[in-house]
């Protein structure tokens, strides 16, 4: 099983750098849509549409709202408007999260779990799709890096040192321990990134942003948790083996992506 989660995953690292770095805005705009237009075929199952012509229908709606949000990813201002949208949005998941924790046995509607899937897959790539186009393809594979250091260093010192559960009703694997030695290898990239990136003149703010934004990653990692508990499925999909669904890959950015830009637009002024 852990060789099969390693091969997976390092065809993905793969396929994930020759993307970002390879193709145009425009190219990986595609790529990406077709990650997430996966991911809503998996979502709206979770929500709990069943039906595979009601599934197809969802991922459309997907579809479309990227597609009419395409043309604005030029504009920095209402790219940034939309984040902040999108960062309430997940203030608010922290809500709905915790209503979860004091009642376990509460399922949500069909239509809004459904409604939250749009900001959870749309989101990200706007964001990483701007973020390409503004900042650049490194940004993006920082910020890829970012997360996924992140959760690798969370795991290996989760099982370490791993003792007091971080949400055990959501995900029973995580623990607070696990989340220090995350944000421990958080740190020591993000001062690598300032200097790599060229903003060591904003190094400090750079390293804030960069660990909220892993902090926002564990909160979107929760929040599909929740979703699939909601459900009692395990994972989202079998798509990628040793690895689950392409939700289960992506999580961790669907909040993370949107602070990361958000927080550049900051520190750009």
């Amino acid at each position: 099983m852990l060789k099969e989660r390693i091969l997976t995953a390092a065809i993905l690292a793969i396929v994930v750098v020759v993307a970002v770095l390879g193709l145009p805005v425009a190219g990986f705009g595609v790529a990406l849509l077709a990650v997430v237009l996966l991911g809503a075929w998996e979502w709206a199952r979770l929500a709990g549409i069943e039906r595979n012509r009601d599934r197809l229908l969802y991922g459309g709606a997907v579809l479309a709202l990227v597609l009419a949000l395409w043309p604005l990813l030029g504009h920095s201002g209402f790219v940034g408007g939309l984040m902040m949208v999108v960062v309430a949005f997940w203030g608010m998941a922290l809500g709905w999260m915790r209503r979860y924790i004091e009642q376990p046995d509460r399922r949500d509607r069909i239509a809004v779990v459904a409604g939250a899937g749009l900001v959870v897959l749309v989101a990200p790539w706007v964001a990483l799709v701007a973020l390409h186009g503004q900042f650049g393809p490194t940004s993006v594979l920082f910020l890829l890096l970012l997360v996924s250091t992140a959760d690798i260093g969370a795991f290996f010192a989760g099982r370490r040192w791993g003792r007091r559960k971080l949400a055990p009703t959501l995900s029973p694997g995580k623990t607070w321990e696990g989340v220090v030695g995350g944000g421990v290898v958080t740190l020591a990239l993000a001062l690598v990134g300032a200097g790599v990136l060229g903003v060591s003149g904003h190094w400090f703010w750079f390293v804030v942003v960069c660990m909220v934004t892993v902090a926002f990653s564990i909160v979107g990692d929760l929040f599909e948790s929740m979703v699939k508990r909601q459900r009692r499925f395990k994972d989202s999909g079998s798509l990628l083996p040793g690895h689950g669904g392409v939700l289960d890959r992506i999580d961790s950015l669907t909040a993370a992506a949107p602070i990361f830009l958000l927080g550049l637009y900051g520190m750009r002024g």
